[in-house]
């Protein structure tokens, strides 16, 4: 069974409690199944330990809906980096303690980058070897399978990347081959593929695959789902003012699904009548006051589906 939710944006509400209440409150009366958290909006994790104090507020908060609950690791959350590698791991492991507290079934996690946007301007970063790369890989699947282990009520689930111009490829999961078969080398049944659409259709234009053969080669392993939209047209790292963008229809624009060209229904038509799991319209801020309009084209993409 498909259950619809959105997310909390965690710029959005950048720590704050009223602000969460009132997402909440929206999406409570537009019947919304689920919400998907971000750990890092939530001033849950600091300095990689769960704060307790927090934890306690937000439990007496969230449980005053019937939401089912997702939680999003920090965007930064790299275990591929080299010099705060046990930093990153202490934040993971606490974002999965989290997820466990509130009862999530789910943490997003970013697949490792090689290199890190953060370090995209440091001079010498694309040098790295095809056996440097490998170690990372080999690193990363370590560090998660360990953590898989120790928090095995928790599905962890890795994302698929978004390609940036000129820099590309940071990251293995840009391409949804490699992303499967890190999830196959990290072989734990609670270790599977976020699927976000919106990154999918980027990549695929970006190196010239088919979306759709993409999501079929993966589909067996996807566990949840990101739904938004765009134009397809990826853009350099340094471009992130959306005012400047959405006339050009450019970027990962994380718009309200219908709004762009994503084959959205295409796409999830390759999985769709065997999924069972959660699909989280994940929008942009800006795009907060057409959630139910999204939601409502999504569930007319399902339903159409299933037809």
């Amino acid at each position: 069974m498909v259950e619809i939710g959105s997310k909390i944006d965690e710029v959005r509400i950048d720590g704050r409690l009223d602000p969460l209440r009132r997402d909440l409150n929206e999406f409570n009366g537009l019947e919304l199944e689920a919400v998907e958290l971000p750990v890092h909006g939530l001033d849950a994790v600091v300095h990689g330990r769960l704060h307790h104090r927090r934890l306690e507020e937000l439990k007496t908060l969230l449980w005053d809906y019937g939401f089912a609950y997702t939680v999003h690791a920090p965007n930064p959350l790299n275990l591929m980096d080299d010099d705060n590698r046990t930093l990153h791991e202490s934040v993971f492991r606490a974002s999965l303690e989290f997820a466990s507290e509130i009862g999530a079934g789910v943490v997003v996690y970013h697949a490792g980058r090689y290199v890190s946007e953060e370090r995209f301007a440091v001079p010498g970063y694309l040098m790295l070897s095809e056996e440097e790369r490998r170690d990372l890989l080999d690193r990363e699947a370590r560090a998660v399978r360990d953590l898989a282990d120790e928090y095995p009520a928790v599905c962890i689930c890795i994302e698929n990347a978004r390609p940036y111009l000129y820099h590309s490829p940071y990251c293995y999961a840009e391409n949804p081959r490699e992303l499967l078969e890190q999830v196959v080398r990290i072989a734990r049944p609670n270790v599977r593929i976020n699927l976000d659409v919106g990154h999918l259709y980027l990549a695929a234009g970006h190196y010239g695959f088919d979306p759709v053969e993409a999501a079929a080669e993966i589909r067996e392993f996807v566990a949840h789902v990101h739904v938004h939209d765009n134009f397809g047209l990826p853009v350099y790292y340094t471009e992130k003012q959306q005012t400047h963008l959405v006339p050009f229809g450019r970027g990962d624009a994380h718009m309200p699904v219908g709004w762009g060209e994503v084959p959205i229904g295409a796409i999830l038509k390759t999985f769709a009548g065997s999924y069972d799991g959660l699909m989280i319209t994940e929008l942009r801020s800006r795009y907060f006051d057409y959630t139910k309009e999204s939601v409502e084209n999504l569930k007319a993409i399902l339903r159409n589906l299933q037809a």
